[in-house]
């Protein structure tokens, strides 16, 4: 005869190994550092999501017809394929000029505490404004975007449905909003880090689990925390030891361009963990193009 415990003891003692299995004291730690993707896309303050913008916004960001030379899509330079970059040092723009500043991944960009390396685009809207009229990218003006879309049938008809309450709707600040809406749906949840943040402790293998533990260990979660693992806020790029200048060209001093203030000279917004493996060459200036030759930097920095 075998005896068998009660359903109710059986019920408790899984409980309690569940309980003894999701402990962890790594976990534990860096409680409050870090945060996984949520699963759905971010609200976006002062311009909600509908079908028919999201659907808008995915049509500009493909349409190199945006561009001066109808050649150049902001798709160019983040390609979704390729991690959201375009895997060059610095982009190429319009009439085939060189940008200044590596091309930072557009994936989980919204949850950004702002836009492009040195902040100048407090949200997803004026970062998407501002390539189409910068002379060295996509090289349009305003009014010749807008003439452009209103020429184009299709366009008209997605502009009103887009935006049904406005008599006008092809105007140039609709543009941004329309992208803004499908830049904040490119986001990558789901991740083994996620995975592990939530409980599961077989996501992250030791060797990860060890990775992570140095990486909390030697500081590097001071600037790359929170739910992109970067992109809260600003730093030097080198907080000891300034690297040298083919890493940091002398003549891009950052954030300081945008406040003309001595403290913010040759500071960026720390870039985004998320994806680092397809987003290669890094650096705001491009010029590590390997990930282990990158944390070196930082780690002499």
């Amino acid at each position: 005869m075998i005896l068998r415990p009660p359903i109710t003891a059986l019920l408790l003692a899984l409980l309690v190994a569940g309980t003894a299995r999701a402990a962890d004291p790594l976990r534990d730690q860096v409680k409050g550092m870090f945060e996984p993707i949520p699963e759905t896309p971010r609200a976006l303050p002062d311009n909600p999501a509908t079908p028919e913008k999201l659907a808008l916004g995915k049509m500009l960001y493909f349409d190199p017809r945006l561009s001066e030379s109808h050649n150049i899509s902001c798709g160019t330079c983040h390609m979704i394929g390729m991690g959201g970059a375009d895997g060059r040092s610095t982009s190429i723009g319009h009439n085939w000029q060189r940008g200044g500043r590596n091309a930072p991944t557009v994936l989980n960009a919204v949850f950004n505490t702002a836009q492009f390396w040195d902040g100048r685009a407090a949200d997803l809207k004026e970062q998407a404004g501002g390539p189409i009229v910068n002379p060295v990218e996509m090289g349009r003006t305003k009014q010749h975007a807008i003439e452009q879309l209103k020429g184009i049938p299709g366009y008209v008809e997605a502009f009103k449905k887009a935006f049904p309450r406005e008599s006008d709707p092809i105007v140039y600040d609709n543009i941004g909003r329309a992208i803004a809406v499908f830049e904040a749906t490119l986001i990558t949840p789901g991740a083994p880090f996620d995975r592990w943040l939530k409980g599961d402790d077989n996501a992250l293998t030791a060797n990860q689990k060890q990775g992570l533990k140095i990486f909390v260990e030697k500081g590097c979660s001071t600037c790359h925390n929170g739910i992109n693992v970067g992109g809260g806020m600003y730093a030097p790029f080198g907080v000891v030891e300034k690297p040298g200048w083919e890493f940091l060209p002398p003549d891009d001093r950052g954030r300081f361009v945008v406040t003309k203030s001595v403290s913010d000279d040759y500071v960026f917004k720390v870039p985004t963990l998320r994806n680092i493996e397809l987003t290669a060459p890094y650096f705001h200036s491009g010029h590590a193009w390997d990930l282990k030759q990158a944390v070196a930097v930082m780690g002499e920095s």
